[in-house]
């Protein structure tokens, strides 16, 4: 079992509507929140005291790194019937949020590394590399690993509700006559318990997803009554000057890839060279020409997210589709970028 630095990064979308326009009753968070908002089994005893009082100021904060808070507007739809279903259609406005706990799951992450170390000599297991780290699920240190994991992703959980909150009460405050409703909550960088079929048969799995997130096909039992006909909304981000994905878990997507898809276009250099190659400054300027406003305290960390820092998200969206892992949905276009 791989702790592989788990973070409990996640994201997680809204819809902002007119409330006089609504077509379908306000949703419950709770209902559009993976796992129901809550990460059974967690134990928060096995965290810690280091990683709580690392953690302890933060709730209610965005973070730095690729974190952010951004508003979007649905520039294209391509699935009419999904999308519908999503409450999405063309120049309608979302919030998208992506963050986690706050360091608690780095620390927790990091402190077992050390531990697992040293377990899986015990256990007889040779290590090619000291991060791949690992100890039998059923022994005294992996409980209490995932007991702790656990506890890290239901801070996350809380965090993002928290963060959507003040959300609400922003725009609610300068477009009173509008309402938030939660589309989607999803994690990544989680291990999760679940069925999948292997060789025919059903098997209880631990499924790891680093740089990966949950993406259930139409019909899963784990979905909401609104949402399993057509499938979970799987909330692919691009970086604060290009577009980011809204898609849904396709059916083969459990065969291939036990249910899962990529989070994120992902990193094409290093925060270190993008350092050396773009100027914050001039990062915010350009994109304010595009129409993009960015909101930050550092202008370091601007250019360490500069947009071609990245990869194409749409060449990656498109290439999880047509692997069978997610179908695209619609694709929002970057208004306001809040960076942590």
């Amino acid at each position: 079992m791989d702790p592989a630095r788990f973070t409990q990064v996640d994201a997680m979308t809204w819809r902002i509507e007119p409330v006089d326009a609504m077509r379908v009753p306000a949703i419950s968070d709770l209902e559009r929140i993976e796992e129901s908002g809550v990460a059974a089994g967690a134990r928060p005893h096995c965290v810690s005291d280091r990683a709580k009082e690392r953690q302890r100021r933060e709730m209610g904060t965005l973070g730095s790194g690729n974190h952010y808070l951004e508003v979007q507007a649905v520039a294209e739809v391509f699935d009419v019937k999904v999308a519908t279903a999503f409450g999405l259609e063309k120049e309608k406005v979302v919030v998208t949020i992506h963050c986690g706990s706050r360091g608690l799951g780095h620390q927790i992450g990091t402190e077992f590394l050390k531990d697992m170390v040293i377990a899986a000599g015990s256990a007889g297991i040779a290590l090619p590399d000291r991060e791949l780290a690992c100890a039998p699920i059923n022994s005294e240190i992996g409980q209490r690993y995932l007991g702790a994991m656990r506890a890290g992703i239901n801070c996350a959980l809380a965090n993002r509700e928290i963060l959507g909150h003040y959300a609400r009460r922003v725009i609610q405050h300068y477009f009173p006559a509008s309402s938030m409703d939660l589309l989607f909550d999803v994690s990544h960088n989680t291990c999760k318990v679940e069925t999948h079929v292997v060789a025919g048969k059903a098997r209880e799995l631990f499924v790891h997803r680093k740089g990966a997130t949950r993406a259930f096909g139409p019909g899963h039992p784990s979905l909401p009554d609104s949402l399993r006909d057509v499938g979970q909304p799987v909330l692919i981000g691009g970086s604060m000057g290009t577009e980011s994905y809204v898609l849904v878990g396709d059916v083969t997507s459990e065969t291939k890839a036990f249910s899962s898809a990529c989070h994120g276009a992902g990193r094409a250099m290093s925060r270190h060279a993008a350092l050396k190659r773009w100027s914050g400054r001039k990062i915010i300027d350009d994109l304010a020409l595009e129409g993009i406003l960015i909101r930050s305290p550092s202008t370091r960390g601007v250019a360490e997210e500069a947009p071609h820092a990245y990869k194409d998200v749409s060449a990656v969206v498109a290439a999880a589709e047509q692997a069978g892992l997610a179908r695209r949905v619609a694709r929002m276009r970057p208004l306001i970028c809040i960076k942590g």
